[in-house]
């Protein structure tokens, strides 16, 4: 779950909190953790570094910074969240998150944003495979070549922009939203678990985030999958920045 307003009662509805120090959201994701009496080992916490922070020791300070801003001891996850500082930095980065994990301040490494040249280039290097890719993924922009990619390499793929920023309104999401009698919501979400995908949507409402959690008691059809894959509009698809193709 990808969340604007990190507030307690949101907190008490999810145990997976996609943050970014892009988003500046990570003191208040701290806050509403130590707020809320969770114990911090039941929660999953993920952040990420944008390219300009991307090098070596900018992105070891980095991670000094997040932990001091969450409060943290340690992060579970923490992301590369673009590619577009050039193969040199982008190594540089990955090189740094890595001895970042060794010591013990993160706990798996992963990027987002990649595309295959990107994660060839980490096996290239020989360093450890990232654990995570986390792209844009719906109906509209399924991104295969990427997803065939990552499930070859065992990458978990995190699908952000899952609910397409609320435009939903294409017949045949609608259908199969009648025909469950749920929102158009659950069934872009049922469908990108159904694919294997780790869905983030974002949300700051505690009614929203209820209920994109209520998946789990029904299962979309084979052919109404056909019908969502149909929908593949390839890049073109795409309603965010997808900087999957950057040099």
């Amino acid at each position: 779950m990808t969340i604007v307003d990190a507030s307690p009662i949101v907190m008490n509805h999810l145990r997976h909190v996609d943050s970014a120090q892009a988003y500046r959201n990570e003191a208040a994701v701290g806050e509403a953790v130590r707020d809320s009496g969770i114990d911090r080992g039941e929660l999953f916490i993920t952040t990420k570094c944008i390219s300009k922070n991307h090098g070596y020791d900018s992105t070891l300070k980095g991670v000094d910074e997040s932990l001091a801003k969450f409060g943290f001891e340690y992060i579970d996850l923490f992301l590369i969240h673009d590619p577009y500082s050039g193969s040199e930095r982008r190594l540089a980065t990955y090189r740094a998150l890595q001895d970042a994990r060794d010591a013990g301040k993160i706990r798996s490494i992963g990027v987002s944003n990649y595309g295959i040249k990107h994660l060839e280039e980490i096996a290239d290097a020989k360093y450890d495979m990232p654990a995570v890719n986390q792209i844009e993924l719906h109906p509209f922009c399924q991104q295969r070549p990427i997803v065939d990619y990552c499930r070859e390499h065992s990458i978990v793929v995190q699908a952000y922009c899952p609910i397409m920023r609320g435009k939903m309104d294409h017949p045949i999401i609608q259908t199969i939203a009648q025909n469950h009698g749920r929102d158009a919501a659950q069934v872009l979400l049922r469908w990108s678990l159904q694919k294997g995908f780790v869905p983030l949507p974002k949300s700051a409402t505690p009614e929203r985030i209820r209920s994109n959690a209520q998946l789990y008691d029904f299962e979309l059809e084979p052919e109404e999958m056909e019908q969502l894959d149909g929908l593949d509009r390839g890049k073109e698809g795409s309603i965010s920045w997808n900087p999957v193709d950057a040099p």
